[in-house]
């Protein structure tokens, strides 16, 4: 198995411009990313709740939870951050690569940029009872998985 690593630039959303370069192993598999707790001490980021996590042999830990800027290229993003100590390893999570626009291809262990989409709720017209596609004879509608609406 190929490990992908990453140098990003960490920064205080209070002050993004003043920021420092840290090297992190992608871990698409890890939520957060975790951050050594005396890298976001020096960039004055202070802790907003503490977590507990499970390992994966099961054992339980806390950590401290904050927020950071996250910069790479020309992308930057905001995401949660956990307070790394002594013998974690500088981790770029999911939330972290999801807030850069980033998603690592599996396969060729590459960051790609992550395809943006800006989705809208509506509200049906009154009267209306159905999507459209229940009446087209779709196999599926999303209809069919609403309580309470008629099926098609």
């Amino acid at each position: 198995m190929g490990l992908t690593v990453l140098e990003i630039e960490v920064g205080n959303p209070a002050d993004p411009d003043n920021t420092i370069s840290v090297e992190f192993l992608i871990d698409s598999g890890a939520v957060y990313s975790v951050v050594p707790k005396r890298t976001l001490d020096k960039l004055g980021i202070k802790p907003l709740a503490e977590e507990e996590f499970r390992l994966a042999n099961g054992t339980p830990l806390k950590r401290k939870k904050g927020g950071a800027v996250f910069r790479h290229g020309d992308r930057v993003g905001i995401a949660d951050v956990l307070f790394g100590q002594r013998g974690d390893h500088n981790l770029l999570g999911a939330s972290t690569l999801e807030a850069l626009g980033l998603s690592l291809d599996p396969l060729k262990r590459e960051l790609k940029p992550l395809p943006m989409l800006l989705a809208a709720t509506f509200r049906w017209p009154e009267g209306r009872e159905r999507w459209p596609c229940s009446t087209q004879g779709w196999p599926w509608c999303p209809s069919d998985s609403i309580p309470g609406r008629p099926r098609s």
